[in-house]
């Protein structure tokens, strides 16, 4: 599984604990930014990995801003992303099973790592569940 990753300032502590994680246990992934807590605009990291996971290039991505909500509108903007803000692990679990959801938002100043953390581990190791939820998948992509 090929994963993108990026972030804004708000994000960028937060994503680097994500990455020393992936980097842990050997998953591609590519940091797509930023790469400081020096103020930026997360709408430009947010639609580079939406576009790097629409075009296929990559399997999954991650993003992370200050509350999770303005990466999460940008992701969602992009056709055939299923971006999903995620600030406990039921709704990681679920969102993978029910939502095939292809990329995970989290924010930076509203969960702690380790929750984080939980989060990711979840997220990236729950299949879609499919049957019934695929039928509303391809609902969801027929809206976009």
């Amino acid at each position: 599984m090929k994963i993108a990753i990026g972030c804004d300032h708000g994000g960028y502590e937060l994503k680097t604990k994500i990455v020393e994680y992936l980097d842990e246990r050997n998953y591609e992934y590519n940091d797509f930014g930023c790469y400081s807590t020096e103020s930026v605009d997360y709408p430009i990291f947010a639609r580079i990995v939406a576009d790097k996971v629409a075009s296929g290039e990559f399997d999954r991505g991650i993003l992370i801003c200050g509350t999770g909500i303005g990466v999460s509108i940008v992701a969602n903007k992009v056709k055939g992303i299923r971006c999903a803000l995620v600030h406990d692990t039921k709704s990681a679990e679920f969102t993978r099973l029910h939502n095939d959801s292809n990329v995970l938002a989290m924010g930076g100043r509203i969960i702690d790592h380790q929750l984080a953390l939980e989060i990711t581990k979840i997220w990236l190791s729950t299949e879609f569940e499919g049957g019934r939820h695929i039928n509303r998948i391809n609902m969801i992509e027929r809206s976009q």
